[in-house]
């Protein structure tokens, strides 16, 4: 980045400044990742609803993505900025969802209002996908496998068939491990200085 500062004599000083910071994108599509990744096996029908996917959704699935959000924003990557912190304040949002019943501040979320919840999630990410357009295959992918997957959870809470829960439960460990691989990706090509994994073309 340039930048320019006038002198009381009028004479203009002009400065380069070298972004130095790390990438937060890896961190934030690792907490995405691994968190969507537990939470579908457990859609998938393997294990029960548990402190694990709570404590996941919490910390790793919600905070770290809300930091490397913020981190984004001192990059001025609105998108990265926009998706980080939304589907980390997802995650806490849906923790929140299942919490806050048994404290008996509020009655549990029924199917219909789940289906329009998640429904909104989905149509949130098809709008984001339209953007990673301009990015790389493997956000594609990740962003257009979420989508599927929100509306599948939707039509699940909608209809009450179980099948479509567990279909969406095998399609979001796709999901989570697309984030995974994108992450990696991006740790090893920077660290190794060259491409080991690709994520298709940038735009």
């Amino acid at each position: 980045m340039v930048a320019e500062k006038s002198t009381g004599s009028g004479q203009r000083i002009t400065a380069t400044i070298t972004d130095l910071t790390a990438n937060p994108a890896p961190l934030g599509l690792m907490g995405f990742g691994m968190t969507t990744v537990l939470l579908n096996i457990h859609n998938a029908g393997f294990f029960p609803l548990n402190a694990m996917i709570l404590g996941m959704g919490i910390f790793y699935g919600g905070i770290a993505q809300i930091i490397a959000g913020i981190l984004e924003s001192k990059k001025n990557n609105t998108f990265g900025t926009t998706a980080f912190a939304s589907y980390g304040l997802f995650w806490l949002s849906l923790v929140a969802i299942w919490v806050i019943p048994s404290f008996g501040w509020t009655a549990t979320a029924s199917s219909g209002a789940m289906a329009t919840y998640l429904f909104m999630w989905g149509l949130f990410t098809l709008l984001m996908f339209i953007g990673t357009l301009k990015l790389n295959r493997a956000l594609q992918v990740v962003f257009g496998s979420l989508a599927i997957l929100f509306f599948l959870l939707s039509l699940g809470n909608a209809t009450g068939i179980e099948t479509l829960t567990r279909i969406a439960g095998y399609e979001g460990i796709f999901c989570g491990l697309s984030a995974i691989y994108t992450a990696i990706a991006q740790v090893l090509n920077e660290v190794y200085g060259k491409v080991i994994w690709p994520i298709g073309p940038i735009k």
